[in-house]
C-alpha cells in the first residue's frame, strides 16, 4: 500500500534523526566521564576510545527503544497537527489500522534490540571488566602524569616527572622520593626509560642525577651522583574475576537458574517486549487537538516510557531479592502496559465512534 510505505518512509526517517541526537547526547556524556579518569591516571588514551565503544554497546537497546517511541510519538502527532486524522477517521477507518504499519516498522528493530540485548550487550560488558582489570594491572610509570605526584601502590615511594613522552614512557626531570628500611631517600635525574630484566622484572632506569639518602642533619646523610640508576617498577597481577551478571552469556544465565539470573534474563527479555509495546502505546498516546498545544501528549508520553522503564528496573531488583514470583515479575510489568494500551485504544475509539455519531 501507498499508505504504509510513506509510513515507515516517515518513520524511518524519524527514528533515524532521533537516534542520531540521543546518541550524540550519550556520547558526549561518556566522553567526558572517560576523560576524567584519564586524567585521573585510571585509563590511557586507548581505553578511552575502548571503553567508550564498550559502554556504548551497552547503551543501545535503551537508545533504539526511545528513538522508536519518540518516532511513532512524533509522525502521528504530526498528522493530527496537520489535521490528516480528521480525513482519515472521516473516511471510517479506525485508529487500529495504524497498528500493521507500526508493526511492520518496530519488529525489525525490535529484532535488533533484542540481539543487542542477548548477545552483543553481555560480550562488551564482559570485554569492559576485563579492560578495566587490566588498567588497573599497569605498573607505577605508565600511570604517572607529568607535574602531578604520583603515589606507587606500596605507599612508600612518590613519582613526579616534567615530561612523558614516546610509546616507552620515557621521562625527563625525574624526581622519586622512597623509604627503605626506615630510610628516606630522594633521587633526582634529568631523564629515564623502562627496562625489562631477563626474569620479567621491570626497572626504572635513571641517567645522569644524584641520590640524597637520610634525613637532613643526620651524620650518615649521604649524596652520590650517578650516570645510570635502576629502581624497580611495582606491577600488580591482574585478577582473573568471574563475569558479573550483566557479562555473563545469556547461555550460561539459562544453564546456571539462580535468582539473580534470572532477573538478569528478566532485563534482557524486557528490553525488546518493551521496545514493541512502547510502540503500540505511542499510537493512542500521540493524540493532539489541532486548535491546541502538543505539549501535555509529549509530557504524558514521557512519563509512560519513565515509569515503564522504572518498573523493569523493580521487577529485576524483585526476581534478583526473592521478593516476587519468577512469573509475576518477568511478565507483571508488560501485562499492566498491555492493559493500559487496551484501554487507551478502546477510550480513542469511542472519543471518535461518539464524535461521528454527533
Amino acid at each position: 500500500m501507498i499508505f504504509q510505505s510513506a509510513m515507515i518512509k516517515e518513520l524511518a526517517i524519524a527514528a533515524i534523526a532521533t537516534f542520531l541526537a540521543l546518541l550524540g547526547i550519550v556520547l558526549s556524556t561518556l566522553l567526558v566521564r572517560l576523560l576524567g579518569d584519564a586524567a585521573n591516571g585510571l585509563i590511557t588514551s586507548l581505553g578511552v576510545v575502548a571503553l567508550l565503544a564498550f559502554t556504548l554497546i551497552s547503551f543501545l537497546p535503551s537508545l533504539l527503544s526511545v528513538s522508536l517511541f519518540v518516532a511513532v510519538m512524533m509522525t502521528l502527532s504530526r498528522s493530527y497537527r496537520d489535521s490528516e486524522m480528521v480525513v482519515w477517521f472521516s473516511c471510517g477507518l479506525g485508529l487500529t489500522r495504524w497498528i500493521r504499519p507500526v508493526l511492520t516498522f518496530a519488529i525489525p528493530s525490535t529484532l535488533i534490540i533484542a540481539f543487542i540485548s542477548f548477545w552483543l550487550s553481555p560480550w562488551a560488558a564482559g570485554r569492559a571488566d576485563e579492560f578495566r582489570e587490566q588498567m588497573k594491572g599497569r605498573n607505577d610509570v605508565v600511570q604517572i602524569r607529568p607535574g602531578v605526584f604520583h603515589e606507587s601502590r606500596s605507599t612508600d615511594r612518590v613519582y613526579l616527572v616534567e615530561e612523558v613522552a614516546g610509546r616507552d614512557n620515557l621521562v625527563a626531570n625525574v624526581f622519586v622520593s622512597s623509604t627503605q628500611d626506615h630510610k628516606p631517600s630522594v633521587v633526582v635525574a634529568e631523564s629515564g626509560f623502562q627496562e625489562r630484566a631477563a626474569n620479567g622484572d621491570q626497572f626504572l632506569v635513571l641517567k645522569g642525577g644524584r641520590r640524597y639518602e637520610g634525613a637532613p642533619g643526620d651524620p650518615e646523610y649521604q649524596i652520590s651522583e650517578f650516570e645510570r640508576f635502576a629502581i624497580r617498577i611495582e606491577t600488580a597481577d591482574v585478577k582473573l574475576l568471574s563475569p558479573s551478571t550483566k557479562a555473563t552469556p545469556t547461555l550460561d544465565l539459562l544453564l546456571a537458574p539462580t535468582m539473580p539470573h534470572w532477573a538478569e534474563l528478566s532485563w534482557r527479555l524486557g528490553m525488546p517486549l518493551s521496545a514493541l509495546i512502547l510502540c503500540l502505546l505511542a499510537i493512542p498516546l500521540a493524540f493532539v487537538n489541532p486548535r491546541s498545544g502538543r505539549s501535555l501528549n509529549i509530557v504524558l508520553a514521557l512519563a509512560v516510557y519513565m515509569i515503564y522503564s522504572n518498573f523493569l528496573s523493580i521487577a529485576q531488583a524483585w526476581i534478583s531479592q526473592s521478593k516476587v514470583h519468577l512469573m509475576v515479575g518477568m511478565s507483571g510489568v508488560h501485562l499492566v502496559m498491555l492493559l493500559l494500551l487496551a484501554l487507551l485504544f478502546m477510550r480513542r475509539s469511542v472519543v471518535f465512534s461518539w464524535r461521528r455519531w454527533l
